[in-house]
């Protein structure tokens, strides 16, 4: 399926799919390897934490996963930061919960939300 050469996508769609694979491709060349959601969210929370080590244990990847969500989450006011511990890592607290929405939906939401906090660095 190729990336802008879709009939049925219209212009903010074409338009979001680029934006969506510049970021990706900003992270390819930093890191080496094309992230899915998953490391994105990954990277996100490296950045807001800003503590960078070899290896995180699978927890610390779940933290690290969750505050990138609330990150992403907070500007549409879903979450608020609380204040950040003796270690540095923010602490969100749910303000409203998220839409439920399906699989695709929340995929899509993620990845747009994603791009918003790498066009705004």
């Amino acid at each position: 399926m190729p990336l802008l050469n879709n009939e049925e996508k219209n212009e903010e769609e074409k338009s979001f799919a680029f934006r969506w694979y510049q970021v990706r491709n900003l992270v390819k060349e930093q890191f080496g390897q094309r992230p899915d959601i998953n490391a994105m969210l990954f990277i996100i929370g490296i950045n807001e934490v800003g503590i960078v080590k070899e290896k995180w244990e699978k927890e610390e990847k779940q933290d690290l996963m969750h505050v990138a969500v609330c990150k992403l989450f907070a500007s549409e006011g879903y979450y608020k930061l609380t204040g950040v511990d003796d270690d540095g890592w923010p602490h969100y607290e749910a303000v409203q919960g998220i839409p439920k929405l399906v699989l695709k939906e929340q995929d899509e939401l993620l990845k747009r939300k994603i791009v918003e906090y790498f066009e705004a660095l």
